[in-house]
């Protein structure tokens, strides 16, 4: 199955449906944060979700209880892989040589990037 891109809002209510893992539209609102959209909105969306095939349903009479039918990780996969040739001509290296110049990485996570490295090494 072919993974699509989700658009900010649409990200932002698969996070909440990947943390709460089934809910009513009424769930997804309680975990957005104030201003909080109007239901039709978050609806809406959440059924735009389903068309991109990233949620399903329960049926409870007229209401649907949605659920992730794509884990966090497979999108955490396409959204990894689509950075990483997008923009870093598919290279770790250019990547993280990237956050380095821009400092978003401290001492702390460049000496456990340093030790997992050294793991990969000694298998």
């Amino acid at each position: 199955m072919e993974i699509k891109e989700l658009t900010r809002a649409e990200e932002q209510l698969m996070q909440i449906l990947w943390q709460i893992e089934k809910g009513f539209v009424k769930d997804v609102m309680e975990h957005l944060p104030e201003p909080k959209p109007a239901y039709n909105t978050v609806s809406t969306i959440i059924r735009i979700l389903e068309a991109k095939g990233f949620v399903a349903y329960n049926a409870f009479g007229k209401s649907h209880q949605y659920y992730p039918i794509i884990s966090k990780e497979q999108y955490q996969s396409f959204a990894t892989d689509k950075l990483m040739n997008g923009y870093f001509d598919n290279s770790v290296k250019h990547m993280f040589s990237y956050f380095v110049k821009k400092e978003k990485i401290d001492l702390k996570e460049a000496d456990e990037i340093m030790k997992l490295i050294e793991k990969l090494k000694n298998k």
